[in-house]
């Protein structure tokens, strides 16, 4: 059977113009039964027979008390959770979700090209990926330093653009355990340009794989 996944993109605050890009590419990684929704009801019902719940660019605060108590619920009993770009830009009130995630979102630089160095390739996330790795993205820097509490897959090479704001040690991509359930997350994901990216689209399917548990390391 498909795993399925729920792809969640409401919008509160900042709205990407990539985000019908991006859903388009989670369904044609093909490995995804995918129910994409905005509607913050569909959080509040079961999600035990889904293998994943994206946050895809989220924004703001996206559930309501109801869905916010579902999701904790359903990550620590086992589920998955993947969050993609601004999924760092939402639920800023409810702290769960900052520990869930690993790290709030502070600022970026403008959009521009820069290197990701991929620290860890053992990881479905990153495995494919060439250890510096070219993109063009936000680099989110993030209100603190989630190495510690995440496995940290890559980080942002800062002298490679301008304006980043964590010094040396820039986490970008992590994945956590969180109660029995396994979460994953990447910073990269702004533009439309990168779900046409083979890489990245091969990065975003093996993170949200391994969250959905159908690849380990």
């Amino acid at each position: 059977m498909t795993a399925r996944l729920l792809v969640y993109t409401r919008t509160t605050d900042y709205r990407h113009d990539s985000i019908p890009d991006a859903v388009a590419a989670v369904r044609g990684l093909g490995e995804f039964a995918v129910d994409h929704t905005e509607d913050p009801a569909a959080l509040e019902a079961s999600l035990d027979g889904y293998a994943a719940v994206v946050f895809l660019s989220t924004s703001g605060e996206v559930l309501t008390p109801a869905g916010q108590e579902r999701l904790a619920g359903y990550v620590e009993a086992g589920g998955g959770f993947a969050g993609v770009h601004a999924a760092s830009c939402t639920e800023y009130d409810w702290p769960y979700y900052g520990e869930l995630l690993g790290a709030r979102f502070a600022r970026h630089p403008e959009y521009q090209p820069g290197k990701a160095v991929i620290e860890d390739h053992d990881h479905p996330a990153t495995r494919s990926l060439p250890t510096v790795w070219d993109v063009t993205d936000e680099w989110y820097d993030f209100r603190a330093n989630p190495r510690g509490r995440v496995r940290v897959l890559a980080v942002a090479d800062e002298s490679s653009y301008s304006g980043g704001g964590m010094g040396a040690d820039h986490p970008l991509v992590w994945c956590r355990e969180q109660g029995q359930g396994r979460v994953f997350y990447t910073a990269l994901g702004h533009a439309s340009q990168a779900y046409a990216d083979p890489h990245f689209r091969a990065h975003l399917g093996g993170g949200i794989a391994w969250a959905a548990r159908l690849r380990d390391q």
